[in-house]
């Protein structure tokens, strides 16, 4: 009989036949929706979901494409998580089908949802009407929040160098040809190796300077105080130098070096057993 409708393809799935040796229903299901079935290549599942739930083939077609796509893709993790069953998932993809929403509008979506610590169980932010609407009003309120808090931080952050720099300010030097200065904010850090080309405006050195880890100095030309030079990190735990560096990770000449280690660091390691005391 699919022989004879041209339905040979669904000829050969054993779900198929014995599906059509049982139900007549589901005999003239198919006979009846002959013309749209040949040629599009439906999943077997696709025609079987789609006689019992009465719903349009090409449209139970793509939620099932769409989820084995789905399944595949790692950057979806925070969708999976709000709809972990099967039943949900299917809810979740007849939404975004009828709404006409790319799965990554969505993830934006729920990543400022989430962000801004919204009840996503509710229906009304799962699913919400106009989906236009209030994805783009909670982006824009995900921006507004984070631009705060990350203005919080980096004021906080800010304090915090300038109260470590405070309490060192005694490992400073300015008597000889060369003077050695404490990093007073991240962004003398910025100035530096951006002078410098070098990564100390980078690479979370300003974070290990407020956990007191280890502090940045600058070893300036007595003449020129204010012209990033040479750039020292020095580890506070091992009281000792951990890099120092000139213009593009160059060392620096033996004069430098040798006011580093021989003249600035004793002096370094004095002062802070003092502050220590």
């Amino acid at each position: 009989m699919l022989i004879t409708f041209g339905l040979t393809y669904f000829a050969m799935s054993k779900q198929i036949l014995q599906k059509v040796g049982k139900d007549k229903s589901f005999r003239k299901w198919l006979i009846n929706h002959r013309g749209e079935i040949i040629g599009h290549g439906y999943y077997v599942g696709a025609l079987l979901r789609a006689y019992k739930s009465g719903k349009p083939i090409q449209s139970v077609q793509r939620l099932l494409v769409n989820r084995k796509e789905f399944g595949h893709r790692e950057n979806y993790r925070e969708i999976k998580a709000l709809f972990p069953t099967g039943k949900e998932l299917d809810a979740f993809f007849e939404y975004t089908e009828r709404h006409e929403i790319n799965f990554a509008s969505y993830t934006d979506y729920l990543k400022a949802c989430n962000y801004l610590g919204l009840d996503m169980s509710l229906p009304k932010n799962r699913f919400p009407h106009d989906f236009k609407h209030w994805h783009d009003m909670r982006i824009d309120q995900y921006r507004t929040a984070k631009t705060m808090k990350d203005a919080e931080e980096r004021k906080e952050l800010y304090d915090k160098f300038a109260t470590v720099a405070e309490k060192y300010l005694d490992l400073q030097r300015n008597k000889e040809a060369f003077i050695v200065v404490i990093a007073r904010s991240p962004q003398d850090l910025i100035r530096e190796g951006d002078t410098l080309h070098h990564c100390v405006g980078r690479m979370n050195y300003d974070q290990k300077f407020v956990r007191e880890e280890s502090l940045i100095f600058f070893v300036r030309n007595a003449t020129e105080p204010d012209t990033p030079f040479v750039t020292v990190e020095y580890s506070l735990k091992n009281k000792k130098i951990l890099q120092c560096y000139g213009e593009h990770d160059s060392k620096p000449d033996d004069s430098v070096m040798e006011f580093v280690n021989k003249k600035w660091l004793p002096y370094a390691n004095r002062k802070l057993k003092q502050i220590a005391a």
